[in-house]
């Protein structure tokens, strides 16, 4: 609808993209549930949904699933997760916040490229799903530059950028400062009603590791069975933007889920998330659990 409205005054038009974004960003959050549980039982409409979620999300859907499922979800802040928040180390932490997607985002890219290559022989059921989103999304952004750039980057590019910064950029909120190899602390959750709504439950976002197929309806009953009962008190916040005020804004100060300043380990480049060596820590980090 913004498309067809003569927005000739600056307000007008940046105040039509400002909901735009915003609900460019739910969609994001769709697609991040729809990887991990499809909607539909139907191959063909799954793969329907996808190709309109990757127009309204700003990015082919498929292309979702290297870094998030494959590096993030297994490898939960070790070097194999290419989105570790370790990755940003800045004194002021609010930059680490803003600069999160732009600092991960080249190891995001190189993941899918690495993993769509892979893909082709190995899963190319998946490689054909991932073609058929790319090539209906970049010709319609091609489309739409041609019909009227100056309106596609206000109401779709900018929209878009804003989308993928925002569920990328959550990471860095969930997780910065937990443990990772804890069974109930290594996430950051928001359980008030509002965030929740509007985000379809990804508050809970424990849980969401410890059963990353669940549907997103169920997330705040095996939260409070599965982590309620023992997770630290502070990995349970009610609102998002009163963290976010108190972690970035006043005092800004970056720390663990204990209020202790936050110490980094040193930094060390991305280790293999998928593939043979992968496959080989993978085995070990079981049998380790397995006598633990």
């Amino acid at each position: 609808m913004a498309w067809t409205i003569d927005a000739s005054s600056p307000w007008l038009r940046y105040g039509l993209m400002l909901p735009i974004a915003i609900f460019s960003f739910f969609c994001a959050v769709i697609t991040h549930n729809t990887v991990h549980a499809p909607v539909f039982r139907l191959r063909w409409l799954n793969s329907l949904f996808a190709v309109v979620l990757s127009l309204s999300y700003g990015h082919p859907v498929s292309s979702y699933v290297p870094g998030h499922n494959l590096s993030h979800h297994k490898w939960l802040q070790s070097p194999r997760d290419i989105m570790r928040t370790s990755k940003l180390r800045f004194s002021w932490n609010l930059l680490n916040q803003l600069l999160f997607l732009p600092m991960v985002g080249i190891a995001i890219t190189r993941a899918e490229w690495t993993y769509t290559a892979w893909a082709r022989t190995n899963r190319p059921r998946w490689y054909r799903q991932l073609i058929l989103e790319s090539v209906v999304f970049y010709a319609v952004y091609g489309l739409l530059l041609y019909w009227d750039w100056h309106r596609m980057v206000i109401y779709v590019l900018l929209p878009h950028l804003y989308a993928a910064w925002g569920i990328v950029g959550i990471n860095f909120i969930q997780h910065d400062g937990c443990d990772a190899n804890h069974p109930v602390n290594h996430s950051r959750n928001f359980v008030g009603r509002l965030v929740n709504w509007w985000t379809f439950n990804n508050g809970y976002h424990g849980v969401h590791h410890l059963k990353p197929s669940l549907h997103w309806s169920l997330a705040p009953a095996e939260h409070a069975r599965l982590l309620h009962p023992t997770i630290a008190p502070s990995l349970e916040q009610k609102s998002l933007l009163a963290y976010a005020f108190r972690a970035f804004i006043w005092p800004g100060k970056r720390v663990d889920y204990l209020g202790e300043p936050l110490e980094l380990a040193p930094s060390v480049p991305d280790l293999p998330w998928f593939g043979s060596e992968a496959k080989v820590a993978s085995n070990e980090r079981e049998q380790l659990q397995a006598s633990a």
